[in-house]
């Protein structure tokens, strides 16, 4: 049956293309702006089909298919079949009787104005999004304490396989990626993936958990450059006050706009906590614990160093399932993976700064989190660096570390307010583009609201180990291990339900199908059965995680307040002063 799709546009959409000067490319903008990029009546047969042929436009990618001299990850061919990126745009079949092109045929302008329009901000490179994402991934400073609560065994066995499994979660959401986005309807979130695989309820589940966690991220981080602050001034300056600085700090910087200008600054980072972890474990190798941080924070007294291989005696299965949720909290960085691929100029690529920035990731994690443990055994705090005891080096580290995490607080918050801005805001309230200036003042203003409120959360709950892994169990693993194979089945079971004669016809703006219901979905997911099943399988096992890493962390964070020296809005620096 065909399925005729006559759709309106109007000139309330938004690309994520940003302000581009030149007559050409604002007129080209103007045409991009008038699709609209969430319209339940586009077929994933039409997103497919325009996402295939921007994956073989010259400017995206050289030819991987052919060229001897690419690796074979990036020949990855995600269409076993590429049209000329011609027929993407207006036919003589698509004009009307006047000779311009009609409605649907996205208005009278060249093809080649529209892709300098739709390509102009896609520069990223793989190299870029290495810094990105190692900038956003790399959290080794509460490795340690992890180990403390697993053991050497079972630690080192998870954090592989977590790291394993997040890595595959990521090559699941590349390959969607590359099969949906496009010049006429770009990705922009890991919700718009969710919406154009599963439909609304899915891309509203996506984007509502995603601003929770990342909301929550920039919450975790103030308290850490709280804690930072209130060691280094001697618990002189009440905490939360310290908390509020950093909020604030925040507000002012999270200005900017754009990742394109966050670049140099995440490389930056990167480099900052190498040095911290250099440090860290130096000093950690000729100074004693930080017994009162211990204490305070761990409810460890002072004694011998206690080590084991395998679950330590003293911490019960739920504070062992808190430990394990460091390791899903230290591989969380899915949840931007998208928005990452979106600014990228060849999203083949995507794949080798992932690659590489797991690799450095699990390795940094490895080193540090077996060298700390090692040395201080249940004493290790959770961030590591705050556990050392010498003052000058424990000012030293910290002054590090608040330039560092304040980094990634504003990576998290640019991406934050973006996913709340674009799919709640101008969405279901009709605010104006970010490419405006109407935008941009409304963007000026959400920003110090966003801060204060994750400044409210850090406040309320200053625990950043049991806090960290709610949102770990909450948000996070969902983001890399939950959702990625359960979207996937949504994905294969549509397309390759696709018959031969089947499809989106842009010569008339039909999707053809021949069936529907249930037959089609039972038809797309036996054509590859056992790999469909694995994906259950991975789905099913994320999800119990999840729920049992929940219950951990919410009976941890009880416990916190009941055996530590956490409290809700209070004065008292968390891990002593």
């Amino acid at each position: 049956m065909a399925e005729s799709k006559n759709r309106t546009y109007d000139d309330g959409g938004h690309s994520r293309l940003g302000d581009v000067l030149g007559t050409k490319a604002e007129r080209g903008l103007r045409r991009a702006s008038a699709v609209k990029l969430n319209d339940p009546n586009i077929t994933f047969e039409e997103y497919h089909y325009y996402a295939k042929l921007s994956r073989t436009h010259p400017s995206e990618v050289a030819d991987p298919y052919t060229s001897a001299s690419v690796s074979p990850v990036s020949r990855y061919n995600p269409f076993k079949k590429h049209k000329s990126i011609g027929e993407a745009y207006p036919t003589a079949d698509e004009k009307g009787s006047n000779g311009s092109p009609t409605a649907d045929a996205w208005h009278n302008v060249s093809n080649q104005e529209y892709l300098q329009a739709s390509r102009a901000l896609r520069t990223a490179t793989w190299g870029a999004v290495f810094y990105l994402i190692t900038t956003d991934i790399l959290g080794p400073f509460s490795t340690a304490w992890a180990f403390s609560q697993m053991g050497y065994g079972p630690a080192v066995v998870l954090y592989f396989i977590f790291a394993c499994f997040a890595a595959y979660g990521g090559v699941l959401l590349w390959r969607m990626f590359l099969q949906l986005d496009s010049d006429r309807y770009p990705l922009r979130s890991y919700g718009d993936i969710a919406f154009r695989v599963a439909g609304t309820i899915a891309r509203h589940t996506v984007n509502i958990t995603q601003s929770v966690q990342l909301l929550f991220n920039v919450g975790i981080i103030i308290i850490q450059n709280g804690q930072g602050l209130a060691q280094i001034s001697k618990g002189s300056v009440c905490f939360i006050v310290l908390c509020l600085v950093w909020a604030i700090a925040g507000a002012i910087l999270g200005q900017i706009r754009t990742l394109r200008k966050l670049g140099w600054l995440a490389n930056a980072a990167i480099w900052l906590n190498v040095t911290i972890l250099i440090i860290t474990t130096a000093v950690v190798f000729h100074s004693d614990p930080n017994y009162d941080a211990a204490l305070a924070n761990n409810d460890a007294p002072k004694g011998p160093k206690v080590t084991t291989a395998g679950p330590p005696e003293n911490v019960a299965f739920q504070g062992q399932v808190v430990g394990l949720m460091q390791a899903v909290y230290s591989y969380g960085g899915a949840t931007v993976f998208v928005e990452f691929m979106a600014e990228m100029k060849r999203p083949y690529d995507f794949w080798k700064g992932m690659l590489f920035a797991q690799s450095f990731i699990f390795l940094c994690y490895m080193i540090f989190g077996l060298l700390i443990y090692s040395k201080q055994g249940q004493f290790t705090i959770n961030p590591n660096y705050q556990g050392v005891s010498p003052y000058a080096w424990q000012t030293a580290v910290n002054a590090i570390a608040l330039v560092s995490t304040l980094i990634a607080a504003l990576l998290y918050g640019n991406i934050g307010i973006k996913v709340l801005y674009n799919n709640v805001l101008m969405d279901i309230f009709g605010f104006p583009s970010l490419a405006k200036k109407s935008g941009k003042l409304l963007w000026a203003a959400l920003v110090p609201v966003y801060w204060v409120i994750a400044w409210v959360i850090c406040a309320a709950i200053p625990s950043v180990s049991n806090l960290s892994g709610l949102i770990a169990a909450l948000c996070i693993l969902q983001f890399s291990y939950t959702f990625p194979p359960f979207l996937m089945l949504f994905h294969v079971a549509q397309r390759d339900a696709i018959q031969e004669g089947e499809g989106f016809d842009p010569s008339t703006g039909q999707t053809i199908r021949r069936d529907s219901g249930m037959s089609r979905w039972i038809r797309g997911l036996r054509k590859k059965a056992a790999l469909n099943a694995f994906y259950v399988f991975f789905f099913l096992g994320a999800l119990t995680t999840s729920v049992l890493g929940v219950y951990s962390a919410i009976v941890g964070l009880i416990d916190a307040y009941g055996k530590t020296a956490v409290s809700g809005f209070s004065c008292t620096n968390p891990i002593g002063a």
